[in-house]
């Protein structure tokens, strides 16, 4: 099964809070850029090889999902197939540009005007290439183990490789209201040979075929870990043959930056298909490059590996969400590591000492033209705005796990402070398990995350936040020398908004599709005070045309921003009705 239902029904079946290939991959390369780029959000700009990189595969994936016909020979069936490739090289360019486009940051000297269509092609023929080797080694194997099962309609595997003629496989069918996007109209059928003949060249294509991402289902195919702290998303599994190899594909060549970084995919794909498979074990790893046709092969994991793997990536995940508390301090007081030379480093090279000298200054500068900024009433600056506040009171009702906002199975409760209530919330499923096991009495909540959902306070709870019997929480803060009482946030108190004000480090608008087939638009902005950047968003219609004309290095100023915090860290949100924004050039 290459994919699995999002395990706790989110809108996305998508979280900062899980690790993933890539995250691992970027955090093993650097840390700073991790948190920076995946937990944070803060991205550089866009470059014409990371749009290239979605485009080229999604449409060499469609050719694969073509069937042949009355194809006699090898010769002929490269001659079929290469037949698309000027079609579909079109199509991924035009994709590309309408990608392209989307993106407000672009990287330096990079332009989609300079994006060749010959490149395109040759990168899809060189993945044709590969595929159709496997295709020989199907023709010269007979068809493999599985050619009379096929040749019987019988479902070989419990996801079948997408097929143009076949309904596409939602992972929440009942979500997909649109019949026309689960009934796929296409009456293209597979051409099978009699029981006990040779193997056809055209059968030998269809066996061979791997699952792919079908690029016409608009819902996340991924693989979710049981426990839903893991999630990965595969490229291609070919299983003709009765093994299982799992293949990642990269649109440059074994020589890129980005190349030592493979291995380790691969063995998180690998781990991740075992946990989800009732420990089934693949086969072979492979990484396809297809500029110059060139595939790298790894040997299986063994049973040690994946133990080891287990705990490896289990420290990770939990090192990846203690990182960050608060508005993130930028630049870094100290230097990183890697000093901004790591593949895919923007921001992790930028530092700056105690005695204010920098590491780099020239990336903020190009964009702010300033390293200073005054911050004026009534704005504040960002390490004031609350991420974290402690509150007392008692615990009047308690519910769940039941859907919250996202439809995601959360437990709840409601507490009672003087003549005021709340709502407490579990910040994501499973995050504040013991939430209804808390003791009687009076309580106190430390290191709470504070919201708004529609209008009203809320707080939300996760893996920092204690909650304490009165007398607990008073040894609890002698203990680290504060007082109780200095530290206690009245509910009626709580704070909902905030002004800031900062230069525009980076902005992105993205849109997509929600596994219900509506459409979502998106709008993240980063500010940055001199001291501090926060990520402040927009949805929907709440992006106007000023914040869509609003660019890097600007200075904004935001009025009613709307608090609230992901993945653990502060977010500022844009309210249409009730937030102001001001552009300072």
């Amino acid at each position: 099964m290459p994919f699995g239902k999002p395990p706790l029904g989110g809108p996305l079946g998508k979280s900062r809070s899980r690790i993933s290939a890539s995250g691992l991959t970027t955090f093993l390369r650097c840390k700073r850029q991790w948190f920076l780029g995946s937990k944070l959000g803060l991205s550089g700009p866009l470059n014409t090889s990371q749009v290239l990189g979605i485009v080229i595969e999604d449409c060499f994936c469609e050719i694969l999902m073509k069937r042949p016909k009355q194809i006699t020979n090898l010769e002929e069936l490269k001659q079929w197939s290469n037949g698309f490739v000027e079609e579909y090289s079109i199509k991924a360019m035009e994709r590309g540009e309408e990608l392209w486009n989307q993106g407000i940051w672009h990287k330096e000297g990079n332009s989609w005007d300079d994006v060749e269509l010959e490149s395109i092609m040759y990168r899809i023929s060189c993945g044709l290439e590969l595929f159709i080797q496997e295709v020989e080694d199907c023709y010269n194997s007979n068809g493999g183990p599985y050619l009379e099962r096929f040749r019987k309609g019988e479902s070989v595997f419990e996801r079948n490789s997408p097929a143009w003629g076949e309904e596409p496989i939602f992972p929440i069918p009942d979500k997909v209201n649109n019949f026309a996007l689960r009934k796929w109209s296409i009456d293209e059928k597979a051409e099978w040979q009699d029981s006990g003949s040779k193997v056809s060249w055209c059968e030998s294509w269809e066996i061979a075929r791997p699952w792919v991402k079908d690029p016409r289902v608009h819902q996340p195919q991924r693989l979710f870990h049981p426990d839903g702290w893991a999630a990965g998303e595969l490229d291609l599994v070919l299983r003709w043959d009765g093994r299982i190899r799992i293949v990642d594909i990269k649109s440059g060549n074994p020589e890129s930056k980005f190349a030592v970084s493979l291995i380790h995919q691969l063995r998180f794909y690998s781990w991740l298909w075992r946990e989800t498979h009732q420990g089934e074990r693949i086969d072979g790893m492979e990484g396809w490059y297809l500029d110059g046709a060139q595939r790298i092969s790894y040997d299986a994991p063994s049973d040690e590996e994946y133990e080891s793997m287990s705990v490896e990536f289990k420290q990770v995940h939990k090192e990846m969400q203690s990182m960050g508390a608060g508005p993130v301090v930028f630049p870094s007081m100290e230097q990183n590591e890697c000093q901004g030379e790591q593949a895919g480093c923007h921001w992790c090279g930028v530092s700056r000492d105690e005695s204010g000298t920098w590491t780099n200054p020239e990336k903020v500068e190009a964009i702010t033209k300033n390293l200073e900024i005054e911050i004026k009433p009534p704005s504040e600056v960002l390490k004031n705005i609350p991420s974290r506040v402690t509150v007392k009171g008692k615990f009047t009702g308690s519910w769940g796990p039941l859907p919250n906002h996202f439809s995601e199975p959360v437990l709840g409760a409601m507490l009672s402070s003087g003549q005021k209530q709340i709502t407490i919330e579990e910040s994501d499923p499973g995050a504040f398990p013991k939430l209804h096991d808390c003791p009687n009495g009076e309580v106190v909540i430390i290191d709470a995350l504070p919201g708004v959902w529609r209008g009203n306070p809320r707080l939300y709870v996760d893996s920092r936040t204690k909650i304490l019997s009165l007398e607990d929480a008073e040894k609890y803060f002698s203990s680290i020398g504060q007082e109780l009482s200095e530290m206690i946030t009245r509910v009626g108190l709580l704070r909902t908004r905030a002004n800031a004000e900062g230069f525009v480090l980076s902005i992105r608008k993205r849109n997509g599709i929600r596994l219900d087939g509506k459409p979502w638009t998106m709008l993240n902005m980063y500010i940055w005070d001199g001291d501090n950047v926060v990520e402040v968003v927009a949805f929907g219609s709440s992006i106007n045309a000023q914040m869509e004309s609003i660019t890097k290095g600007q200075k904004v100023c935001l009025t009613g921003a709307e608090i609230g915090w992901r993945a653990g860290l502060p977010q500022l949100r844009i309210d249409s009705r009730n937030t102001r924004i001001t552009v300072k050039d």
